[in-house]
């Protein structure tokens, strides 16, 4: 499932992570850091599981709880229309 970047959708990073304005609506999205790493993950062609083990290593949290995020965030970003599926 690689994910890209609506056309209408343009991204800058932040020093607390990243911003998402979506051009059709005018609106913004900040992600925080860890948002914007699994968002970068995601962008780059990693499935979210993979991306969900690699947070739970790294934050010490319960793979489960990760995963939950990760597709969160995932849900989150589509119900925007901020990503589409390549």
């Amino acid at each position: 499932m690689p994910l890209r970047l609506h056309p209408d959708v343009t991204s800058a990073d932040t020093d607390d992570g990243t911003v998402l304005l979506h051009l059709g609506t005018g609106r913004y999205w900040q992600l925080n850091a860890t948002g914007a790493a699994v968002l970068r993950h995601l962008l780059d062609g990693d499935e979210p599981d993979r991306v969900a083990a690699a947070l739970a290593a790294r934050h010490g949290i319960e793979a489960d709880r990760a995963a939950r995020d990760v597709h969160a965030v995932v849900g989150q970003l589509r119900a925007a229309k901020l990503v589409i599926t390549s």
